[in-house]
């Protein structure tokens, strides 16, 4: 194997093993924090106060909840590594199963509004950067006020104008290309905001850049030179921001799909919290960590793509 190649290695090896550590790291905090919550699930279970101490003990028993804490924490590990996330005791099924049942409609929401976000912002970015002084600072003070806004607030006044209103989409529960629109628009509010801040700073400093002199000397439009070069260098700030995307449309996403009646991980996470469904909460927490560290890998091959200068960091 190649110097480089060897380098690619001990870099995958050390991501790898730290991206270990942040899984158990993320469900250990998540198995104490739900432990930790004030309620007893077992009462919930069996409909409030009037469950007599001997169901009571029983179901301790039949969901381990009687054993010691420390008991419970390493057959928690043991079924995490044999990819077991427990059943759920409000529907009687496996965790694994009610998330995957609900993980297909939240990452629907949150690719469309990601997408939606991104198409905004770029075309924002790039548009108004260095150029027309009252248009960029118009859109600033849009922009500012869209990443500041609670996505509650973003929603509730969005179903108040064209659902109430002006009746175009639906109220709550909506399915297909239509339903998805006025979720999809409140989640990617607050995230046109910041995307399209971070890009016009990217593009500006790009425009100062040598290389855009080169090519417009070599004849380039202005558009070509934004959209083809200044871009380009602009994007690596955008790959930063992923982690941080993929907690905002999760975390969104409890909101969203709690304000528009949609199925998805965000309203089974809700749920779960209210009712004291604790495996279904860690097991939310779990997956929503996995695919934080699947992102973070992609972001690292992504730095490379853009900017090939970033692979004599591996070497």
């Amino acid at each position: 194997m190649s110097r480089s190649g060897w380098g690619v290695a001990r870099w995958f090896a050390r991501r790898l093993a730290l991206s270990v550590l942040v899984l158990l790291g993320s469900a250990t905090a998540a198995f104490i924090a739900v432990r930790l919550t004030p309620g007893d699930p077992v009462r919930v279970i069996l409909g409030g106060t009037t469950a007599t101490p001997q169901a009571v003990a029983q179901v301790r028993h039949d969901l381990g909840t009687d054993r010691p804490l420390v008991v419970q924490y390493g057959l928690f590990l043991g079924r995490l590594l044999h990819g077991d996330l427990g059943m759920s005791y409000q529907l009687q099924d496996t965790v694994g199963h009610v998330i995957g049942s609900q993980l297909g409609a939240t990452v629907e929401l949150a690719v469309t509004a990601f997408t939606l976000a991104f198409v905004v912002a770029l075309l924002l970015a790039v548009s108004t950067a260095g150029r027309w002084p009252l248009l960029r600072r118009a859109s600033t003070v849009v922009e500012l006020v869209l990443s500041s806004s609670p996505s509650f607030w973003v929603g509730v006044t969005l179903l108040t104008v064209f659902s109430f209103h002006w009746h175009v989409f639906p109220a709550a529960g909506g399915n297909g290309p239509v339903g998805l629109v006025l979720p999809a628009v409140t989640l990617a509010a607050a995230l046109v905001g910041v995307f399209a801040q971070v890009m016009r700073a990217g593009v500006e400093r790009a425009l100062e850049e040598p290389f855009v002199l080169s090519a417009r000397a070599r004849g380039s439009g202005e558009s070509a030179v934004r959209f083809r070069h200044a871009l380009r260098h602009a994007l690596i700030p955008m790959v930063t921001l992923s982690g941080w995307v993929v907690g905002s449309l999760f975390s969104g996403a409890v909101v969203v799909e709690t304000v528009f009646s949609r199925q998805g991980i965000g309203r089974v996470l809700a749920t779960a919290i209210q009712g004291r469904d604790f495996p279904v909460v860690t097991g939310v927490v779990v997956v929503s960590t996995l695919l934080f560290v699947v992102v973070s890998l992609l972001v690292d091959w992504l730095y490379r793509v853009i900017d090939p200068r970033l692979k004599e960091a591996y070497a």
